[in-house]
């Protein structure tokens, strides 16, 4: 059984290992794969791994063999699963790998955002602290979380998971989601209506799939909708903003900062609006990316396949 990887190495750069995968058959890996040469790189093999590389009807046309296919991440946007399904051939993917990783980076966000912390450290580094009159400065203003209101769009495992750790800061938290569950209500956490999160959150971060109806969820109208001086925090999907929208905003002191690790288009491009918007801190995607994290991913990703092999899989997408 011939097993390829498309492009393996966001996945694993050389800090994990792919025996266990290569243990199930005849293993290749690429690091990356043009589009020109994916057909060429399947080949004939049986099953195929991708995190980024498209996989489209074409692709499932010149290479019949293909009996399983593996998406390397939680979205799967790059195969075209109704293809594959027409086919017989199973598309899983990863959920819940990175729930831990991705909460935990949507709160650096708002801390550097809170605190400067690198920007600080950097002043200090190049001898703004040595040559200071007083024992103390700061170039931005500091912000104290306690008290202050997040609201979080999108409530699944993740939106669940950051809303913990606000809590522990002493933040309230109101939570939007088409799904409630009001068990996870308490003293300090409620779901609440969009436009009533909107207008009461100091902080607001995105943590729900990307639909036709979350697609610019914060543009120039939902933002007119929130306090001045609110924070915006997105490591979930670049398009649920209109960027433009979020630029003008935070250029006009609307919104007093802003943090992202995802863009409308990545690798992100010299002209994104984002990049010209002052307060705003700009990540290449790397919430989900620990190693413990990327660990966890590999292992769901070679139990999925292992599942399918004895006849019982899981995490189909296609079904």
């Amino acid at each position: 059984m011939k097993i390829v990887v498309l492009d393996g190495y966001t996945e694993n750069p050389g800090d994990l290992s792919w025996d266990s995968l290569g243990a199930l058959g005849d293993l290749t890996v690429y690091d990356r794969t043009p589009k020109e040469l994916t057909i060429e790189r399947i080949g004939d093999a049986e099953i195929i791994y991708t995190n980024k590389t498209v996989i489209n009807r074409e692709i499932l046309d010149a290479c019949p063999d293909i009996k399983f296919i593996g998406v390397l991440a939680t979205g799967y946007n790059v195969v075209d699963i109704a293809a594959a399904k027409e086919k017989g051939i199973p598309v899983t993917n990863v959920p819940a790998y990175s729930t831990a990783a991705v909460s935990q980076f949507t709160i650096a966000l708002l801390l550097e955002l809170c605190h400067h912390v690198g920007s600080h450290s950097d002043s200090v580094l190049k001898g703004d602290w040595a040559k200071c009159i007083d024992y103390c400065y700061w170039n931005y203003p500091l912000i104290e979380l306690a008290g202050k209101t997040m609201g979080i769009i999108g409530f699944g495992r993740i939106g669940q998971g950051t809303a913990k750790i606000a809590q522990a800061l002493g933040m309230k938290v109101l939570a939007y989601s088409r799904n409630r569950h009001p068990e996870l209500e308490n003293e300090t956490c409620k779901y609440a209506e969009l436009d009533e999160l909107l207008a009461n959150s100091d902080v607001i971060t995105l943590h729900c799939p990307l639909f036709p109806e979350t697609e610019g969820i914060i543009d120039k109208e939902t933002i007119a909708k929130m306090k001045d001086g609110v924070m915006i925090i997105n490591d979930s999907r670049g398009p649920l903003i209109v960027e433009e929208d979020l630029r003008d905003a935070l250029n006009s002191g609307k919104v007093a900062g802003a943090a992202v690790d995802v863009v409308s288009t990545e690798p992100i491009k010299q002209d994104n609006p984002l990049l010209s918007a002052k307060n705003i801190i700009i990540t290449p995607h790397i919430a989900w990316a620990p190693k413990e994290s990327r660990q966890r991913l590999m292992e769901i990703a070679v139990k999925n396949l292992k599942d399918f092999l004895k006849g019982d899989p899981i995490n189909i997408v296609n079904k």
